[in-house]
């Protein structure tokens, strides 16, 4: 609540960026800051790196692969793993979206791991959501989840270059196609398909362009708005369900339970939706 600035908000963009592995994103997103900082913005890159499910570790090498806009006055790197948390993003996300925005920082640009169902969640603190994808739809095409077409706001296929562009065009023709099957967008606008290569700096100016005249419409049709209640409201369910838990973990008795769940459900004397309805219960 402290951090928390009506006026920075209002002047701040959070842009959401996902797309399949090798598709360039950190390039992406080197180019676009830089280009954003030569127009006088601050950009703040809150890059999210995929934890081991063995070790629990995470490379966090966004800053590396970011070299020049790492060295840039006007910008701040910030990479995190995503531990135990699901979604794309990491838990205090949207926590380090606010101190970026009251330290002054106007261009948020919020890079997720992976492609999937569970990206809604990188829906959920973002104004717009940007899905880069790499030419040669095909069987590509078939993979990609339905969930993350509908939340894109714009689709980009990057690496449209040299001997690879007559491959680009057919691959932007085949999404635009299957986007003609979703349904509409609910910020009343239809989803661009748009060629770039982050490496030859080509198409992100356009591509920028198409993005301020899409906040310029949803600010004007109120759906810039909707989308902050909306998101207010879903954090605020998330924000019940955590420190509901942390509460009951603070429990020893909870604790206590939870040891003894633990070996009934080793001794198979209990199934894990039983146990787990069990320990919530005792807390109620």
């Amino acid at each position: 609540q402290a951090i928390a600035s009506a006026g920075a908000r209002k002047k701040s963009i959070r842009i959401g960026i996902t797309g399949v592995p090798g598709v360039g994103k950190s390039t992406f997103i080197e180019c676009y800051g830089q280009q954003l900082i030569d127009q006088g913005h601050r950009v703040a890159v809150l890059a999210v790196d995929p934890s081991s499910g063995i070790s629990k570790g995470s490379l966090l090498g966004d800053k590396t692969r970011m070299e020049l806009l790492s060295k840039e006055s006007n910008a701040y790197i910030r990479p995190s793993p995503t531990s135990s948390a699901l979604g794309g993003i990491t838990r205090g996300t949207h926590e380090a979206v606010l101190l970026c925005e009251a330290a002054g920082f106007d261009r948020i640009l919020i890079e997720t791991v992976g492609v999937g169902q569970s990206e809604v969640a990188v829906r959920e603190c973002s104004d717009a959501f940007i899905l880069l994808m790499l030419p040669g739809g095909g069987d590509e095409l078939q993979g990609i989840k339905r969930g993350i077409m509908e939340m894109a706001d714009v689709l980009l296929i990057n690496k449209s270059d040299g001997n690879g562009i007559p491959l680009a065009r057919e691959t932007a023709a085949q999404y635009m196609q299957a986007l003609h099957l979703l349904p509409p967008n609910p910020a009343g606008h239809s989803v661009s398909v748009q060629m770039i290569s982050a490496l030859e700096n080509q198409g992100i100016l356009e591509f920028d362009e198409h993005l301020q005249f899409l906040v310029k419409n949803w600010k004007s049709n109120g759906s810039f708005e909707q989308r902050h209640n909306d998101q207010a409201i879903a954090l605020f369910a998330k924000h019940v369900q955590h420190l509901s838990l942390q509460e009951r973990w603070g429990n020893p008795e909870a604790q206590k339970l939870w040891s003894e769940s633990l070996r009934a459900l080793q001794e198979e004397r209990t199934n894990p939706y039983s146990a787990a309805r069990n320990w919530i219960k005792q807390g109620s």
